[in-house]
């Protein structure tokens, strides 16, 4: 089983560019099997043959593994926090802002940014949105949102920025426009830089700690000097002088 293991590892990063050896092994023998089963494979050499001739079950394998799980201003008390943080310490730093929402998912996240950036008419030179699943970031340009994931969103917000069509919240053109889209690997591709802010929430959590320590190094790169790093709620890093972070909060980090 863990040579066939191996070779379900080699062949999803040859063929979908996707880097199984980071994440944590018993989460992801766990979420593989779960996902194989449910496309019917008895085993995984069958499973990464049904993948490269289907592409539904590649894209629901994709989507299952890369944990698309997301929602505007997810967890709202820390992004009210993120908020205050952009106001009070970016802007007098710096006269615009170029901002990146890592593993964006369905671009509730940097909407949720295009938003805060439009109601305090703060001004940005970039909003970069990136994830490493095309179809997800489809989804995520067309704006269209179901009510669960709009559920943070304050009333005179939503009055203002979303249109209920056929089900579906959709967000006004002014706040789209606002965020570029583009696939990106947190694990192979190289990172970005003159960040002033890097979003990076929900994610490190699923990565083995080396691989972990190397997406915190790069995201300190990816900033200038008293930049912010947002992570997730539950992603505090225990030394983040080792990475040049000094912590703000413990979610917030500010680069040294």
């Amino acid at each position: 089983m863990e040579l066939e293991f191996e070779y379900f590892k080699k062949w999803v990063k040859d063929k979908l560019r996707v880097d199984l050896n980071s994440y944590k092994e018993k989460q992801l023998h766990r979420r593989i099997g779960t996902v194989m089963n449910s496309a019917g494979a008895k085993n995984l050499k069958e499973y990464a043959e049904l993948i490269q001739k289907d592409e539904n079950i590649k894209r629901v394998f994709l989507d299952y593994i890369t944990i698309n799980v997301t929602e505007f201003y997810r967890n709202k008390e820390i992004f009210d926090e993120f908020e205050d943080a952009m106001t009070s310490l970016l802007v007098p730093r710096f006269k615009s802002l170029n901002i990146w929402s890592a593993a964006c998912s369905i671009g509730a996240e940097p909407y949720s940014v295009a938003m805060i950036m439009e109601k305090n008419k703060l001004k940005e030179n970039r909003i970069l949105a990136t994830d490493i699943d095309d179809t997800i970031l489809k989804r995520a340009k067309t704006g269209k949102f179901k009510e669960n994931e709009i559920k943070n969103v304050p009333k005179q917000e939503l009055d203002k920025y979303f249109e209920l069509k056929g089900g579906e919240y959709h967000l006004a053109h002014e706040i789209k426009r606002r965020v570029e889209f583009k696939k990106h690997d947190l694990i192979l591709d190289k990172y970005e830089k003159n960040f002033h802010a890097v979003i990076c929430r929900n994610v490190t959590i699923y990565f083995k700690n080396e691989t972990k320590n190397e997406i915190y190094k790069k995201i300190n790169d990816s900033l200038e000097k008293g930049g912010i790093f947002f992570t997730g709620a539950t992603e505090s890093i225990y030394n983040p002088s080792s990475f040049g972070f000094r912590k703000l909060s413990t979610f917030l980090y500010e680069k040294v």
